[in-house]
């Protein structure tokens, strides 16, 4: 500190000397700009070193779980004492890591940046993801997946393809037999090993029934394989959009909507929030009970911690999903997750995709085109999925679309939190309002007749059209006496004359 004073002062002197120049201002310009880079350096370099000394405190509680036990149980006794008849003991908050001795959940710039107190191969340490998570070797994961087979594959995505897998109780001790599926990951996609560390560090502390299970991964040489508990029904987005087959029922809709609200809650509340940055139909992934459960955690990020408001990133996720303030300015919150949450919401009531480029123009981004018509009710059923027939409640699904409208807000503040958006969708569980036959329109009789009658109408005007507009035949002498005796030869009489 005493030199960096030092090296300040000898700058001054040298500015006092440089005045006596004709470019001196210029200069004094870039030496302060200079001065201005080192003093951000060393703040740079003193917050590095404080963030060493606390993941030191952090990785030492955690191997020796008892003595800080201990030590805050005393802590916790001798602060007790102070404590007034009329005054209530604080309740701690509940951690986002429900594993004992862990305070802290490990963030992913504790491993992923150069400097870090952690590495990847901390991660075997179970102290830090827990004894639940097995670590695989790429031949078991090929046994596991008989090398990987073509007829195994079931799903790929930006980070590689997905296969499914069986894993024996015999393999790891405390390892359940049981289906699984094998994350690849594309040495040549877009997604890298930073996308799998994250995956690694959210899903290996995060547990919670509406985000899906890691069991394991693979880590070795350049290969990266993550290991999920298998989803039975695929993605949202297979039921939601396919082409053939049964539609997904309104129950089982809101269902899924309220699962997936649940998980995406779970996240922003936790001790050190996170922000899961790429909600999207295809992330969502549907058990056998059509329970949804959030995957895909690459593009997850830490939330803003302390007084901070946001976190400022690049531009990532999926067009058509993605905040606005978001895309325009980098700036990721808590409420950019829920406008993500308000497309999936439209979706599941519209049974069309966020963008479709094969739509008019007008219509290939959706909600551009329908969050206007959420909140009339009278236009509701001309917006409603026409593969439901009509079997979901009117009440409902007014009350879904209002949702879904205040979560596309254009401004980030009116959208609510997903803590609200679950207390919504836990009403819309149970509406008796539901048809239990689908509903058909009959055209009375009379108007039927009448619509008959304008057809026929309609196609004697267009025949005489198309009489006048053809062009008159014009015959020569000569072809017209050759058709003549023709036609006359053919003819029944002559026939019956030449008989006589």
């Amino acid at each position: 500190m005493y030199c960096f004073i030092k090296s300040i002062h000898a700058y001054l002197a040298l500015h006092q000397v440089l005045l006596q120049f004709t470019h001196a201002p210029l200069i004094i310009v870039i030496l302060l700009n200079l001065i201005k880079s080192i003093y951000k350096t060393k703040i740079l370099i003193t917050k590095t070193i404080k963030r060493k000394e606390e993941m030191k405190i952090m990785t030492w509680r955690s191997i020796l779980p008892t003595c800080y036990k201990e030590s805050n149980n005393n802590k916790g006794s001798s602060s007790s004492s102070t404590t007034t008849n009329d005054e209530k003991p604080k309740k701690p908050r509940a951690t986002a890591v429900s594993k004992e001795g862990s305070f802290l959940r490990i963030s992913l710039s504790d491993i992923s940046y150069p400097g870090s107190p952690l590495s990847v191969d901390d991660l075997s340490n179970n102290s830090l993801l827990g004894a639940d998570i097995h670590i695989f070797t790429m031949t078991e994961l090929r046994t596991v997946t008989h090398n990987f087979s073509l007829s195994n594959l079931i799903g790929e995505g930006g980070f590689g393809p997905v296969h499914k897998g069986f894993v024996d109780d015999k393999m790891r001790p405390g390892l359940k037999a049981q289906p699984v599926a094998v994350k690849v990951l594309d040495l040549e996609g877009l997604q890298g090993h930073r996308e799998w560390l994250a995956e690694v560090i959210f899903l290996g502390q995060l547990k919670h029934p509406h985000l899906v299970k890691l069991i394991g991964y693979c880590y070795e040489d350049e290969h990266r394989l993550l290991v999920y508990e298998y989803m039975p029904r695929g993605s949202l987005e297979n039921h939601l959009f396919r082409k053939y087959g049964a539609s997904l029922a309104w129950s089982a809709r809101m269902k899924i909507a309220l699962g997936a609200a649940k998980g995406l809650a779970f996240l922003h509340e936790a001790e050190k929030p996170v922000i899961y940055r790429d909600f999207k139909a295809s992330n969502i992934l549907l058990d056998s009970d059509y329970t949804s459960k959030l995957s895909d955690f690459g593009l997850a990020k830490d939330g803003p911690e302390g007084d901070d408001t946001h976190v400022s990133t690049r531009v990532m996720g999926t067009h058509g999903y993605a905040a606005p303030e978001y895309v325009m300015t980098g700036h990721l919150t808590a409420k950019s997750d829920v406008y993500s949450f308000g497309v999936v919401l439209l979706e599941l009531l519209t049974g069309k995709r966020s963008m479709d480029k094969a739509r008019a123009n007008r219509e290939q981004n959706l909600v551009e085109w329908l969050r206007p018509q959420l909140n009339d009710h009278r236009k509701l059923d001309r917006i409603m999925d026409p593969r439901l027939e009509g079997l979901y409640s009117t009440k409902g699904a007014q009350k879904a679309a209002a949702l879904a409208y205040q979560c596309l807000s254009h401004q980030p503040k009116p959208r609510p939190t997903m803590s609200t958006v679950v207390k919504t969708l836990e009403l819309l569980q149970d509406f008796d309002d539901i048809p239990s036959e689908p509903f058909v329109f009959v055209v009375p009789t009379h108007d039927r007749k009448e619509a008959e009658e304008q057809k026929e109408e309609q196609k004697k005007e267009n025949r005489q059209r198309m009489r006048s507009q053809r062009s008159p035949t014009v015959y020569s002498d000569s072809s017209l006496n050759k058709n003549t005796v023709t036609s006359s030869l053919n003819s029944p009489m002559h026939h019956l004359a030449k008989r006589g």
